[in-house]
């Protein structure tokens, strides 16, 4: 499967914003409004991209980027630029294969791909696609049933254990409230047994997924169930939800390979810090103790390019992935993927840099509120 045909949606965008407004064309609005929205008055989601856009990189002059190279390593295994695709949950809700066709696009791009306890697609038609899969973990109200899911995650093959922890409930999710969502029939927690009718239960002035993960979402995880699960899987460990650096050290002191510096795109506790900013203290107080991924805004390889000079390993890239499977399915994800690794390399060269280890060593500035760059064309 090559580049998308110039004469289709897909194939005349040239930014993730071009992808995300074609997506809008075509989803339902509560869907695109599930996918889209945050929590509260969406401060934190809009801060989100409102912080990185405040990041300016100081390039380097008079470097010899002709073998210039996005590829780098994730949890020690070679990507082909320093990205996985985020878990986000019901990708059915917008293409009908879900997150297999998203799957076989990061197949092909060269990154992992992260899937969801609430994929619509059980997690070994995901895994059977043939590339990296890391397995994001919501912790349960039964913990044998929770302890389960990751027995088989590892026996479909996953190569990562990444567990959400800030959420033990789902935030007050406004758009989702007004429209009185429920999941369409068809489209449900496909690693479950039972179907979720209360996700299904449309009530006015009320969110029925946000009740159905109240009912299965425990709010009393804690460090003794990060050590439970490192005791349970040799699984590479990821913790995703650390904006906190005193976090993000005991995570490194507990095991832990990975944390994500994330508010969980703005969806939960409005107010919260934007990633970007909180990256720099997280990636001291880890010190090489494990490795520092973000989220939250991500829309571009210059978005990228800021991360790692920020202190982090790699980046998570949730909704545009989603909006390439709403506009194209698979050739959607795909073309997301491939806009994102043509402007890392870009934003890489550009800043005087032949690979991924150097964008760690640049400088940058911050410019003041209200001076930010403005919106993308």
């Amino acid at each position: 499967m090559g580049r998308p045909s110039a004469d289709t949606p897909i194939g005349t965008t040239h930014t993730l914003a071009d992808v995300e407004r074609a997506a809008a064309a075509v989803l339902p609005p509560e869907v695109r409004d599930f996918v889209a929205g945050g929590s509260g008055a969406e401060t934190t989601l809009a801060a989100n991209r409102t912080a990185l856009d405040r990041v300016c990189v100081v390039p380097r002059a008079l470097r010899d980027v002709s073998g210039c190279t996005t590829e780098s390593t994730l949890l020690g295994r070679p990507v082909a630029m320093p990205v996985a695709v985020a878990p986000v949950a019901y990708q059915r809700m917008v293409c009908p294969e879900g997150e297999t066709a998203a799957a076989r696009a990061a197949k092909a791009a060269g990154v992992p791909f992260t899937a969801s306890t609430l994929s619509s697609v059980p997690i070994e038609e995901i895994t059977g696609v043939g590339g990296s899969v890391w397995f994001q973990l919501y912790w349960l109200r039964d913990t044998v049933r929770t302890l389960d899911l990751v027995h088989r995650a590892e026996d479909a093959g996953c190569a990562a254990v990444m567990l959400t922890v800030d959420v033990p409930w789902m935030g007050r999710r406004l758009r989702d409230v007004r429209n009185g969502f429920a999941l369409p029939q068809g489209v449900r927690a496909a690693n479950f047994a039972a179907a979720d009718s209360t996700a299904h239960r449309r009530r006015g002035g009320a969110s029925a997924v946000a009740t159905h993960t109240a009912e299965a979402f425990s709010p009393a995880v804690t460090w003794d169930s990060v050590a439970a699960l490192r005791a349970h899987t040799r699984l590479p460990l990821v913790l995703k939800g650390v904006l906190d650096a005193r976090d993000a050290r005991r995570a490194a002191e507990s095991g832990v390979d990975a944390v994500v510096v994330s508010n969980h795109g703005g969806r939960q506790l409005d107010g919260a810090v934007p990633g970007i900013d909180a990256l720099p203290e997280v990636a001291a107080a880890v010190a090489g103790g494990c490795e520092v991924l973000m989220d939250g805004g991500i829309r571009g390889g210059t978005d990228v390019l800021r991360a790692l000079a920020l202190g982090a390993d790699g980046v998570l890239v949730g909704r545009p992935v989603v909006w390439g499977l709403a506009t194209a399915g698979e050739t959607g994800a795909r073309r997301v993927l491939e806009l994102l690794g043509d402007e890392l390399r870009d934003a890489l060269g550009l800043s005087g840099c032949s690979d991924v280890a150097a964008a760690r060593e640049l400088r940058t500035v911050r410019v003041p509120a209200g001076d930010g760059a403005a919106a993308a064309p």
